[in-house]
């Protein structure tokens, strides 16, 4: 059990590290089984980033805000800030949900549309949004919600 943990927390140091060499993300939804390893056992929801560069390679993975056991309350700018820090040209959002269940509520769809209308004024895309459950994981783009 220990080498199965120090396993997951190598796997998790190494791909939050700057790897602007690393291979281009084909989709977002790729992403989708490695956040769940990560975020799904979270009793907080917690809401980050996947920074690319211009040739959708990443830059950064960034957690950005620990919420509440139900919520996140974030600004579009504390996303836009990293993203600038990064000199990114897209970022991937994702969240996690602690029910398990990803299916995206009312405030999750209003908060995308917002973070994508502020990135399209500052120039950076917002590729997809994913929302994190314990077996599963949600696109937006996937399912024509952004």
């Amino acid at each position: 059990m220990a080498r199965i943990a120090a396993a997951l927390e190598l796997g998790r140091r190494i791909a939050s590290t700057r790897r602007s060499d690393s291979e281009p993300v084909a989709d977002a939804v790729s992403l989708g089984p490695v956040l769940i390893a990560r975020y799904s056992h979270h009793a907080q929801e917690r809401l980050g980033g996947i920074y690319l560069d211009s040739r959708g390679r990443v830059l950064r993975e960034r957690e950005i805000y620990v919420g509440t056991l139900t919520s996140a309350s974030v600004s579009p700018r504390d996303i836009f800030r990293f993203a600038l820090e990064e000199s990114a040209a897209s970022v991937i959002l994702f969240h996690n949900h602690p029910s398990g269940d990803p299916s995206p509520s009312a405030q999750d769809l209003q908060f995308t549309k917002a973070v994508v209308a502020a990135g399209k004024l500052l120039d950076v895309r917002v590729l997809d949004h994913l929302i994190i459950g314990s077996q599963r994981y949600v696109s937006l783009l996937e399912r024509g919600m952004m």
